[in-house]
């Protein structure tokens, strides 16, 4: 890598920004998020600069999504990466802690977790197991000592999974963050979204979008990189967001049409009539050009015929 590229810091396919006009961002972007958990880092990586932290997305989806029944085992799968790890600011990703100090509690735990596994027996036919897998079998081992930590699947909002509600539609607006870094594409920070809630749904039905406060609608391409551009279009979402939409359900809305949509009814009306007037006068003027020029040459045809003649 020479001297040139490593200046450089890649935001997408073929699209690059010189890495002081990013850390210049990166610096903005980390004073706004003082002392708050979207502060990002960055490294350096055999010349290779790669931020990482959390990047919130907002959900925009307007169709039913479906959960997974269970979680997968957790047993013969690698250690998750900084990048597939839920994020830090989700309370429901880390339950509880129980350590040995809990000895006045082993009996009355112990009593619940027997009715719930006879609870469990005896439902069984009737209903499949939908608690997650991933906290393992119980044991008494906090008897002797060991520190164990119960894990629980990511919910939207407090919302878990159940029979009754394995399909439901995310509320328009409220978010939700992952881990990722600069390096991802897009298509990969929504395979990370889609895995920490355990949604059933292909990722190629959904696609990522910057939405700006005046109406713009920008679809990010599958290999662009998300956190990086998020960093450059600053920090402050009320000006734009992140939204994760169905591809097939979403159009793109340019800075040229976003300057109009936001009038109302009659203005609109009025810029269509004008719009129209325009349209009606450069149709005559290419209607005379046109004419102009058939007069011409077949005044010229004429005085070709009448020199053979």
């Amino acid at each position: 890598m020479d001297s040139e590229d490593s200046d450089k810091v890649q935001i997408g396919e073929d699209k690059f920004v010189n890495k002081s006009i990013l850390l210049s961002h990166l610096n903005t972007y980390n004073l706004y998020y003082k002392g708050g958990a979207l502060q990002l880092r960055h490294r350096e990586e055999e010349g290779e600069m790669i931020i990482e932290g959390l990047l919130n997305v907002f959900w925009g989806v307007r169709r039913p999504i479906r959960l997974q029944m269970e979680d997968e085992k957790e047993a013969g799968r690698p250690r998750p990466s900084l990048t597939s790890l839920s994020a830090e600011t989700d309370i429901n990703s880390l339950n509880e802690v129980t350590t040995a100090g809990d000895q006045s509690k082993d009996f009355s735990e112990e009593k619940e977790e027997a009715g719930e596994e006879q609870q469990e027996s005896t439902h069984s036919d009737r209903l499949p197991r939908t608690r997650s897998d991933v906290g393992g079998r119980r044991i008494s081992g906090r008897r002797l000592g060991i520190r164990r930590v119960k894990r629980n699947r990511c919910s939207f909002n407090g919302h878990f999974y159940n029979l009754k509600t394995a399909v439901f539609t995310p509320a328009f607006g409220s978010v939700t963050n992952v881990r990722v870094n600069s390096c991802m594409t897009t298509a990969q920070v929504m395979r990370v979204l889609l895995n920490k809630f355990k949604i059933e749904n292909s990722p190629d039905e959904f696609s990522l979008y910057f939405v700006h406060t005046s109406g713009e609608r920008h679809r990010l391409k599958p290999n662009d990189h998300p956190l990086a551009l998020r960093v450059l279009r600053g920090p402050c979402e009320q000006v734009s967001k992140v939204f994760l939409m169905e591809t097939d359900q979403v159009e793109e809305v340019t800075y040229d049409v976003a300057q109009y949509i936001k009038f109302e009814l009659p203005v609109l009306q009025s810029f269509i009539a004008k719009l129209q007037e325009e349209e009606e006068r450069e149709m005559q003027k290419l209607k005379k050009r046109y004419a102009d020029m058939q007069r011409i040459i077949k005044k010229y045809m004429r005085s070709l015929a009448d020199s053979t003649t």
